[in-house]
């Protein structure tokens, strides 16, 4: 996929990190974005920004090219400004991952309203602000692809995360109305949702916590960040061109049990 441009957000790390890695094995140029606020302590932008970079550094080492874009997407302008930049480096972007996102559990009746306004502006507004922005762009090449990463808790809810679940289902709206919008100016769009996968959060979880997720896991193990990966560069490939409107849930069988 030599000269094709990707933009993955939220992708200095876990998820993003790989899917980002994965792309540029495929010959795309990646667009690494970190959070970046400036109103946000210095140190931790900084560490974002060194995050980014040493991706930046793997993409290089697999033979690609890119570039680093700090930016908080849940913001209108930061996430127009972020693809501005793009297509003044790289002239386009052909696929687009919506991958950044947050989660903190909490009870319905303990969520106050920063914290529901702060998981939906981050986990599903930054997706609509930039869908909108690289639509714009993709419509003149008729040509586009949109991954959008949920959770399979989008798909059935999950006690204690009414305000993650409630983000990560708006994602279904939101891929499905673009499919059916711009599939006939050769833009796809697709949602992924992955289910357990090895991060830091699933880290920290006891063996008795562990243990009870295997269970319910027909493959019997957690996913990796590259199981998500490798999905969504199957969905920017050609062999997936007729692919649309779809969700795909990664999650090793957690649905069938």
């Amino acid at each position: 996929m030599s000269g094709k441009t990707v933009l993955v957000t939220g992708s200095s790390r876990g998820i993003g990190r790989a899917i980002a890695l994965q792309f540029a094995q495929q010959g795309y140029r990646v667009a690494v974005n970190y959070y970046d606020n400036p109103d946000a302590a210095p140190e931790l932008n900084q560490e974002n920004l060194q995050q980014a970079q040493q991706v930046l550094k793997e993409i290089e080492a697999a033979g690609s090219s890119g570039m680093v874009v700090g930016a908080d997407v849940s913001k209108s302008a930061a996430a127009q400004e972020m693809v501005d930049k793009i297509i003044k480096e790289f002239g386009q972007i052909d696929v687009l991952v919506n991958n950044v996102g947050i989660n903190k559990d909490q009870l319905l009746l303990r969520i106050s309203d920063d914290e529901w306004e702060s998981l939906i502006s981050t986990n599903l507004s930054s997706a609509f602000y930039c869908s909108r922005a690289a639509v714009k762009h993709m419509i003149r090449k008729r040509y586009g692809r949109i991954i959008n990463i949920s959770s399979v808790v989008g798909v059935s809810g999950n006690a204690g995360q009414v305000h993650y679940a409630a983000s990560k289902s708006g994602l279904l709206g939101l891929t499905f109305s673009i499919a059916k919008e711009y599939g006939v100016r050769g833009i796809t769009a697709n949602v992924i949702a992955p289910g357990f996968i090895e991060s830091d959060m699933t880290a920290g979880f006891s063996p008795e916590q562990r243990s009870k997720m295997l269970n319910g896991i027909a493959v019997g193990r957690l996913g990796t960040p590259e199981d998500v990966a490798s999905v969504a560069v199957f969905l920017a490939s050609p062999g997936a061109s007729y692919i649309s409107g779809q969700l795909i849930r990664v999650d090793g069988g957690l649905s069938s049990l």
